[in-house]
């Protein structure tokens, strides 16, 4: 079959094409192939320029080659005095490439020698030019390489020819197949495609272009994927094969993605496109590979416009000046006659007719690959330029085997119509690839460029403006999973598609960062935010402002409580010696004084903002202030109590407290007991000015010294609820005594308000937040403050001032007498 297929396509171990010249160059071109999909095996192998238009191209392909070959021997410059001549034969697509390369490789004998070096070694041709499919370009390399004769691909994108190590020799005139799915990858991100299904042939081709896709996709999920069966040869287009294309063309009806990239060889896609057509699948975006992107015969399909709009990643078009005449002109220098109408290797004159044919057709959509071939051969030429050490007037002819060719082929670099040409370290030369559309409705200009790609950018440039969609007001299709989010929603995955979510809003409170869309961060504790937010903002710091109305009253009161005091002190001062000021405890009523005069100066300390210095004062000085007053209020009531009651029954501890001073040391006692309750809820609970949260506003957040605690309000209360009950005992005890010593009324009136007060204070701060509880703080210590002020000290004034005959030590005397006489 091997031997059958080479005599049918290569004309029995020669090559009409060819030309001779000082060194010989081969070129491996497709100009047959058999009919896929025939119905039996007795069909013979046909020329493709019948059954494929493709392979026309294949023809201008070698047209291409023996144009760059006449103009460069042409040329009096490049090698100058040397000529070079050309084998080409045909590989017939890609089921007959091993016979050609050992033609290539054989001497003038036809014969492969075998060495154990290859040093010296003479084959027919000293570089090969092809073949343009990818597995035919691996086949063809890996034989080539054990001569180290170099090789220059004009259109397999593979990236194994990237291995430098396995494929020494092997070079390539286009761009890899890397670049290609970046460029694909990049028309997705540009139209922000993320739902897409991939189709792709089930070969080499179409397997390496998917590991590519996949490994470089990131934020684009796959839908579909699903495999193109390919036909082997002689493999019969059996129901099975179509059945597995229609399941095919099904499943990308029903899914939900309107973007398809096909990764594949044309020859695959004819049948399939027929299905698609069959099964009405319309309105979808196809995304083509360089293999078919510009491919005539999948262009003529019947109906193949409805199925919607195609791009395709194709060669950039390079235009070679003069080549479309030369294209279609009569093949000068060829030896032999087209004897078989059933090959196409020799001067075929059927298909230059069908070139001219479709002559208009190759001249709009440019020279893509002719040009990729056309640069090869002028890469072969520098390099021999190199080699032969060519100047203006000539070359140093010689012998050259092809591997002394191989350095100088990986090391050219120069400039071909404007376009700069030299080898990248994978192989490939920098030729990028270009977007293009295919227009139906403009038949002589089928495939229209619609964007640039720079490789050593990784850009596309675009003008989306040129672009006709499928679409009703040539809209850009959409193909995601789910839509697109709204400001301040984040992502919440469906499946294992990360392309498929759904849309949460964020709560308020938390916001979306554009850096994590799928978790809603936490404003800092001094910001806020709305629900559905992407940014938080400052919240609306409260606290008790001087200007507000609570404040002035609070400062009015206290300041009206200050004078009041000083004015008392004052006016104790003065009568200091009178039996009133005596009975109201002498000098410890100017301690009480002294410590009421503090607790009105620290009112001002809960208005503003607060401070450490603030929540000191705040925490210490009314407490201690406070408890001053009571101790000396309680040893003042306890000292009456013992004078009338507890005097002649125990006398010597009568003495005792007189003798040591005895009121002054409770009233030590408990302020140094109080100094250490006040220390311990220091060192536990350091007074700072903190934020606090409102629970009906999250928006305004309260600055207030962290003294909520209620537990550190009981202990640093309890020493004072403590004295304030003794201070009912003695007065309860000394209800009886005479009435100028009797303090039971005011003393219960002080200590009846302290008590309401401070259980007000508890419940409000359960109940309520904000500025309303440093309110009510601050006016339950004045409430306090003037409680005792004019609850105890105001009596005393109102004697001294207008009963000043009740403040004589007579009236004092008779009013101990007149209880003696009760009591006996």
């Amino acid at each position: 079959n091997e031997s059958q297929g080479w005599t049918q396509c290569s004309a029995s171990q020669s090559s009409d094409f060819h030309l001779a010249g000082d060194y010989l160059l081969g070129g491996l071109f497709s100009l047959h192939a058999e009919v896929v999909g025939r119905l039996n095996l007795s069909q013979p192998v046909v020329p493709m320029c019948q059954v494929y238009n493709l392979k026309i191209v294949g023809y201008s392909y070698l047209r291409a080659m023996r144009f760059a070959v006449e103009e460069i021997n042409n040329s009096s410059t490049l090698l100058p005095g040397v000529s070079l001549g050309y084998e080409m034969v045909d590989v017939c697509y890609l089921t007959n490439s091993i016979h050609p390369i050992l033609y290539f490789l054989s001497n003038k004998h036809s014969v492969v020698q075998l060495h154990n070096n290859y040093t010296c070694y003479q084959p027919r041709v000293l570089a090969i030019i092809g073949p343009d499919s990818s597995e035919a370009a691996v086949i063809v390399a890996d034989i080539l390489n054990l001569f180290l004769i170099p090789q220059v691909s004009y259109r397999a994108t593979t990236d194994e020819l990237n291995n430098r190590e396995r494929f020494p020799s092997a070079f390539r005139a286009i761009s890899s197949m890397e670049q290609q799915i970046v460029a694909m990858l990049l028309l997705l991100k540009e139209f922000q495609w993320t739902w897409i299904n991939v189709i792709y042939s089930d070969d080499d081709y179409g397997r390496q272009n998917l590991k590519l896709l996949r490994a470089q996709t990131t934020g684009i999920c796959v839908a579909l994927q699903e495999t193109i069966p390919v036909l082997r040869r002689g493999q019969l287009f059996s129901e099975d094969l179509q059945g597995k294309i229609r399941a095919v063309v099904s499943k990308i009806t029903h899914s939900t993605a309107t973007v398809v990239i096909v990764l594949s060889l044309e020859l695959t896609l004819q049948f399939f496109f027929q299905e698609a057509v069959r099964q009405n699948v319309t309105d979808l975006v196809w995304i083509a590979a360089e293999a078919w992107a510009i491919d005539h015969t999948l262009y003529n399909l019947t109906d193949l416009w409805k199925v919607g709009t195609i791009l395709g990643v194709a060669a950039k078009e390079i235009t070679i000046p003069g080549f479309d005449d030369f294209r279609v002109s009569l093949a000068g220098g060829d030896n032999g006659q087209a004897s078989d109408q059933n090959t196409c290797n020799q001067v075929c004159d059927q298909c230059l007719r069908v070139a001219r044919d479709i002559d208009q057709h190759l001249r709009l959509q440019g020279e893509r690959i002719d040009f990729n071939v056309y640069s090869s051969v002028y890469i072969v030429a520098h390099a021999l330029h190199k080699l032969l050490d060519c100047n203006a007037t000539g070359c140093h002819k010689r012998m050259v085997y092809p591997w002394q060719l191989v350095p100088e082929v990986s090391s050219v670099d120069f400039t071909l119509l404007n376009k700069r040409i030299n080898f990248r370290e994978n192989g490939d030369t920098p030729n990028s690839f270009e977007i293009i559309q295919w227009q139906w409705n403009q038949p002589y200009c089928p495939f229209k460029k619609i964007a640039s790609y720079s490789a050593k950018r990784q850009k596309l440039l675009f003008n989306p403006h040129d672009i006709s969609w499928h679409t009703p007001n040539n809209m850009v299709p959409i193909s995601v999973c789910s839509q697109k989010c709204g400001p301040g929603q984040w992502l919440k995955p469906i499946g294992f598609y990360s392309c498929c979510f759904e849309c949460i809003d964020c709560e308020s409170g938390t916001f979306l960062n554009n850096s994590d869309p799928y978790n809603c961060q936490p404003c800092p504790t001094d910001q806020w935010s709305n629900a559905r937010s992407q940014d938080c903002y400052p919240r609306l710091v409260e606290y008790l402002e001087w200007q507000e109305g609570p404040t002035v009253a609070l400062l009015l009161f206290s300041m009206l409580g200050l004078i009041a005091i000083l004015v008392m002190s004052v006016i104790f001062a003065i009568h200091s010696h009178t039996p009133v000021v005596k009975s109201a405890g002498g000098r410890m009523c100017f301690f009480m004084m002294a410590s009421l005069v503090i607790g009105f100066l620290s009112i001002p300390m809960y208005v503003g903002i607060p401070t450490v210095f603030k929540c000191m004062c705040r925490q210490t000085a009314f407490s201690l202030c406070f408890t001053l007053c009571l101790s000396c209020i309680t040893v003042r009531s306890f000292q009456i109590i013992c004078v009338f009651k507890m005097a002649t029954r125990l006398p010597k501890a009568y003495n005792y407290w007189k003798k040591y001073n005895g009121q002054y040391i409770f009233i030590a006692v408990v302020l140094a007991l109080k100094s250490a309750i006040i220390t311990t809820n220091i060192i536990f609970n350091f007074p700072a000015p903190i934020l606090l949260d409102v629970e009906d506003d999250p928006s305004i957040v309260v600055l207030e010294c962290n003294e909520r605690d209620n537990l550190r309000l009981l202990s640093n209360s309890s020493l004072d609820m403590f004295l304030s009950i003794l201070c009912f005992y003695f007065a309860y005890m000394g209800k009886e005594l005479p009435k100028n010593y009797n303090e039971a009324k005011y003393i219960t009136l002080c200590m009846t308000s302290y008590f309401v007060s401070w259980v007000a204070v508890f419940l409000i701060r359960s109940i309520y937040q904000g500025v309303l509880v440093t309110i009510f703080d601050a006016a339950v210590v004045v409430i306090n403050l003037l409680g005792l002020s004019m609850g105890y000290f105001g009596p005393k004034c109102y004697l001294i001032f207008f009963r000043p005959e009740c403040n004589t030590a007579a009236y004092f005397q008779t009013s101990i007498q007149s209880y003696t006489m009760r009591q006996d």
